[in-house]
């Protein structure tokens, strides 16, 4: 996993805050389109994702302030990543399609589980409900 979390870092090294606000504006679109994934074979992602686009908004929208920036980034590269049909696997391969897309908000999840576990705690939900697996 250490190549994806180069890659995440890398692409997470690029979000601006102009980038946060414009992910921002699109969310509540990528919240519909995250529940119409059928991915089987990662059963946690749509939840992961649209936990990671509630960590967004409460921040954007200050209803949370303790996430770290790095955080944030890493969250919004995720995101787009995810909305992305095209990636390093394309979405439209039959079961393995979304298994970048997971991997990826698996390393978002594993590198800020302090920072977010406070913040699921915060939203009464359960951090192992989220969890970093697959």
């Amino acid at each position: 996993m250490p190549e994806i979390v180069n890659f995440l870092n890398h692409g997470a090294a690029a979000v601006t805050p102009a980038v946060v606000d414009k992910v921002f504006k699109q969310l509540p679109q990528w919240k519909l389109e995250f529940t119409q994934i059928y991915a089987p074979l990662f059963p946690h992602l749509v939840d992961q994702l649209e936990f990671l686009a509630d960590a967004l908004e409460d921040t954007v929208e200050g209803a949370y302030k303790d996430l770290p920036y790095y955080a944030i980034a890493q969250a919004v590269f995720a995101l787009v990543y995810a909305h992305k049909k095209v990636g390093i696997i394309p979405d439209s391969i039959l079961n393995l399609g979304r298994a970048d897309d997971s991997s990826i908000v698996r390393a978002v999840l594993i590198q800020n589980e302090k920072a977010f576990a406070i913040y699921a705690a915060s939203q009464n939900r359960a951090w192992s409900a989220i969890t970093s697996a697959p």
